[in-house]
């Protein structure tokens, strides 16, 4: 299968590009680098021992879209290809609809006028909103979100569900993931975020190397078993796994759209992770409780015995493998990617 990887030099798109390679797809990526670097392609060249067309351009521009269908024979899409910080999305919504709506638009356009008939979309947990019983579960109903990056994830999915209701052949799998870490285990591909880091990992990884004085911990006084906050976090080439079957499996789902939750199933507290990374490192690490962050959850994670029924996909790394693997990437490329 020829596989277009929307967002594929980014980090969840270049490990799923580097695993779809080992399986013996053909990979196409398009990715404007507004959220990665081009360095990080000759890195997927060697790795994978294959050359991969790279297109450079950004996906809202709907006659480059159109033209890229029509050069390029593709069988295949999965889409990641988006704004995706949550912060940053409520101090500039504006963007994160544009964005995160039109690519998907274009992508829809140009796929229905080529005939491609099947897509994988990047989705995430945070489409449950504040009030899901945890673990989250696929069919729970209404969906929601608390922030304007999370309201597009949430929109996305209605688009194509509505998009697939009259379209003969179309094919979706939404895969909702829950907290992506970890690294390629050769250490040449990891998680490289432009500026301070919003998620856990790669800050603490950031503190580890030297670039970041200590981690902040927000809160320790939530109802866990140590106080601070419970995530299901999962490997990056687990979740570059669960996408390989997705789109292998596109043909033999059950009706037009499916979504899937990929994690999984164990909340791993905000300690218990940083004490992992400490174990990864050799040495203890310096951090600080603070007061709780606004809007975050106690505690929350996946049900993922549908992505194991259906798509025969489940997550094997451990909380250890996820830390060492990040410490490897971080360790050896201690500034991220180097600029192109």
């Amino acid at each position: 299968m020829r596989v277009l990887v929307s967002g594929g030099a980014g980090y969840i798109g270049s490990h799923t590009a580097v695993a779809l390679l080992a399986h013996g797809h053909d990979v196409v990526v398009v990715d404007d680098f507004s959220n990665s670097k081009p360095t990080v392609l000759g890195r997927m060249e060697s790795l994978s021992g294959k050359h991969i067309p790279m297109h450079s351009f950004d996906l809202c521009d709907a006659d480059k879209t159109e033209h890229l269908f029509a050069s390029e024979q593709i069988d295949a899409v999965i889409h990641f290809a988006g704004l995706k910080a949550v912060g940053e999305s409520v101090a500039k919504p504006l963007a994160y609809y544009r964005n995160n709506l039109e690519t998907t638009f274009s992508l829809l356009r140009a796929m229905n006028r080529t005939g491609v008939r099947r897509l994988v979309f990047s989705s995430s947990a945070t489409v449950y909103g504040d009030h899901a019983p945890v673990p989250y579960q696929e069919d729970y109903q209404p969906l929601s979100a608390a922030s304007p990056y999370g309201r597009t994830k949430v929109m996305n999915e209605q688009i194509l569900t509505d998009v697939a209701a009259v379209t003969d052949g179309l094919k979706i799998a939404m895969l909702r993931y829950f907290n992506p870490v970890g690294a390629h285990p050769s250490g040449r591909l990891g998680e490289d975020p432009q500026g301070i880091p919003n998620n856990l990992m790669p800050f603490i990884a950031q503190v580890a190397v030297g670039r970041r004085e200590r981690l902040q911990i927000f809160g320790n006084d939530y109802p866990t078993d140590d106080g601070t906050c419970e995530r299901d976090y999962i490997h990056v080439e687990d979740l570059a796994a669960g996408h390989v079957a997705a789109v292998e499996h596109l043909d033999d789902l059950r009706e037009p759209v499916r979504p899937f939750n990929l994690g999984t199933g164990t909340g791993t507290s905000v300690l218990e992770l940083f004490h992992a990374f400490e174990r990864a490192v050799g040495h203890a690490l310096p951090y600080e409780v603070v007061g709780r962050r606004a809007g975050d959850l106690p505690a929350y994670w996946a049900d993922p015995a549908r992505a194991h029924r259906e798509l025969r996909w489940q997550a094997t790394k451990t909380i250890d493998d996820m830390c060492a693997d990040t410490w490897r990437w971080q360790s050896q490329n201690p500034q991220g990617y180097p600029d192109a």
